[in-house]
């Protein structure tokens, strides 16, 4: 009986290029305009470097006046210049593999990397954002320890029974107080990330309107404009007796700059004919390096866990340190008790 194996259905280079676009730019903060891919920050991610440097214009000085113009050839006006500043970055090497049994192949007939594909994408994109909400959570972790929390509004409370009341949970009031820490930067909040307790509450209070997806159905929704993410693994903080806590992240256009690096071998089939007792295993590693940096923070390299930093890694506000002005980050933090 024939048997499908993966190298007869993969095609190594086809594949890689499938799953890179399929698996970033579907995504929902990408499509928000919260990350934006820059050929920069593929050309840092792809210079074999775990640390690396990403220079930024500054604003001009809006504290200075301009000059006053008057009629004396000997008054020369001194032009002022730009400022430019520095962030550094860190690299991550990430791979994962999928192994299939030749025997199970056989006996099933069925073909298991239509399956792996359908689902790959979808894995990756769940471990790109991931990522990008424990970065966020590095630097409202770095915000409370060092800078007096400018960028979190907290309303909730732990130990608040087992009905917290309407003004601790998510409402309008306390978004606008949170998206506020920008100043008149506001509006550039585009997006935010909620537990799906939260998102109860803004269902409840009737907040949520859908707008079409990319193929006209309307299942997109959005507060106040902005787009929802939901997220179960967002931060949720429990009392001792009771009472829960949720962190909402409030994203700004630009929030995230991104690039994608290239491993030397993107993609590999590994045959192992004496696995099984020699009936065969085939195995697929798909490897990726990314180089994802929120805006305005310095990455700090310190102790890590592994080579390249982990999702608990990302969350500590050890790595993390603030380089701009507060309106400068284009990222708030709301704390409800759901």
């Amino acid at each position: 009986m024939a048997t499908v194996r993966l190298s007869d259905v993969v095609i190594p280079e086809v594949y890689a290029g499938y799953t890179t676009v399929n698996n970033i730019e579907s995504l929902v903060l990408s499509q928000s305009g919260i990350i934006a891919r820059s050929p920069a920050l593929d050309e840092a991610a792809s210079i074999g470097q775990k640390l690396v440097h990403i220079p930024f214009w500054k604003d001009l000085d809006q504290t200075i006046e301009p000059n006053y113009s008057n009629d004396d050839p000997d008054d020369h006006a001194v032009p002022n210049k730009i400022q430019t500043g520095e962030m550094q970055a860190r690299n991550a090497y990430l791979n994962q593999g999928y192994s299939d049994m030749d025997l199970v192949n056989e006996i099933l007939n069925k073909d298991p990397m239509q399956a792996i594909r359908n689902r790959s994408g979808v894995y990756w994109q769940r471990q790109f954002q991931r990522r990008l909400i424990a970065m966020a959570l590095g630097v409202y972790a770095d915000n409370l320890a060092n800078n007096s929390g400018d960028m979190v509004y907290q309303v909730g409370t732990l130990e608040t029974g087992a009905a917290p009341s309407a003004a601790k949970k998510f409402s309008r009031a306390n978004f606008t107080a949170a998206a506020f820490t920008l100043g008149d930067a506001v509006d550039s909040i585009q997006a935010i990330a909620v537990h799906s307790v939260v998102m109860k509450t803004m269902v409840d209070n009737d907040d949520i309107d859908f707008i079409p997806d990319s193929a006209g159905n309307l299942t997109v929704p959005t507060y106040l404009g902005r787009r929802v993410i939901v997220d179960d693994t967002m931060p949720v903080r429990a009392g001792t007796t009771s009472g829960f806590v949720y962190t909402s992240i409030l994203f700004g256009a630009g929030a995230y700059g991104y690039g994608v690096g290239a491993p030397k071998v993107p993609v590999a089939l590994v045959r192992d004919e004496t696995s099984g007792n020699g009936g065969g295993q085939e195995t697929l590693w798909e490897r990726k390096t990314w180089l994802m940096h929120p805006f305005g923070f310095n990455w700090t390299e310190g102790t890590l866990t592994e080579f390249s930093p982990t999702v608990a890694d990302l969350k500590l506000d050890a790595h993390w340190n603030r380089v701009v002005p507060r309106k400068a980050v284009p990222m708030a933090f709301l704390d409800t008790n759901g």
